[in-house]
């Protein structure tokens, strides 16, 4: 008799939960909701979201799975990490003024570099890495005044960033909400090779050839010796992909700023989507393939340029 109801009330549970899954049909769903792999949202549900809008708010988990205690698409393996949003742990930001942060790749993890998003409000301002520390910032929502040295201000929006090379003085503030990812790793000198300030947006970086590839690449940072890491901005239109699965000597730290797809990472198929962030070990295979409707950008540290052997 029980096994009877079951089966009676199955179409109803199946037709609930697909409209739960519609744009805007979650309670608190205040971005219409698109869940993996959904289609582009309804004329009703869009209003113009700014740049990266989604990577800041993104779609912590389908409908139905979202309010389940304990629910994480997060994974931690020896070799790789996926950490998802819904659980990202924020805490205030040593030495930092009104500013919460939240560590997603850190040396615990495996890796020789920190990955951190930093959240400020009105009144917030930034602390100084530790000693022979580089650092870049790359804002993903508000803006904020950069100072360097006596006196050169620059102000930074969304799609904006700076390198700050090891051991120069400077501070940044904002006076309203602003959401920073930020990159630190110790100064690997070598030589006689010194790292500029640079302050640029993602827009102003030229395109680069992809020889055997369909992505478009830009760098955020000289390819020359005084620096020992890079930013890449990489898009992807709805069904392109590598066609080569990587597998190399340098350490990655991703954070997905649109689109949705399918990543690789050793023998393990992740569906990923805007606000997700991965870490890749040295020579972990590594595949992408773009889904949906949107295209895909993501920003992607890789170390360059020193010897592994150091």
């Amino acid at each position: 008799m029980a096994s009877t109801s079951i089966l009676h009330f199955r179409p109803l549970f199946l037709f609930v939960l697909v409209a739960s899954l519609r744009c805007g049909a979650a309670a608190g769903d205040v971005d219409g909701g698109e869940g993996f792999c959904s289609a582009e949202p309804s004329s009703e549900c869009s209003g113009g979201p700014p740049l990266y809008w989604k990577a800041t708010h993104p779609t912590l988990a389908p409908a139905h799975l979202q309010d389940l205690p304990g629910f994480t698409r997060s994974v931690v393996k020896r070799d790789h990490a996926l950490i998802t949003p819904e659980s990202h742990v924020f805490g205030p930001l040593p030495d930092w003024i009104n500013t919460l942060g939240a560590y997603l790749i850190s040396p615990s993890i495996g890796a020789h570099f920190t990955m951190y998003l930093a959240n400020m409000q009105d009144g917030s301002k930034s602390a100084l890495p530790p000693k022979d520390v580089e650092r870049l910032v790359f804002v993903l929502q508000g803006g904020i005044s950069l100072s360097v040295g006596a006196g050169t201000t620059h102000s930074l929006l969304v799609d904006s960033y700076a390198y700050l090379p090891a051991n120069i003085k400077h501070s940044m503030i904002s006076d309203e909400s602003t959401t920073l990812v930020i990159f630190e790793r110790r100064y690997s000198a070598t030589e006689d090779f010194h790292p500029d300030l640079i302050v640029g947006s993602t827009d102003k970086q030229p395109l680069l050839e992809t020889p055997g590839e369909v992505f478009q690449l830009r760098k955020l940072l000289p390819t020359s010796l005084p620096y020992d890491f890079n930013i890449h901005i990489m898009d992807f239109q709805p069904g392109e992909y590598l066609n080569v699965k990587e597998v190399h000597y340098n350490q990655h730290g991703l954070l997905l700023l649109e689109g949705q797809g399918i990543y690789r990472l050793g023998d393990s198929w992740y569906p990923v989507q805007s606000g997700d962030t991965i870490w890749m070990a040295p020579f972990v295979p590594q595949w992408y393939a773009a889904l949906g409707k949107t295209r895909t950008r993501y920003l992607l540290y890789k170390d360059v340029n020193r010897n592994p052997l150091i």
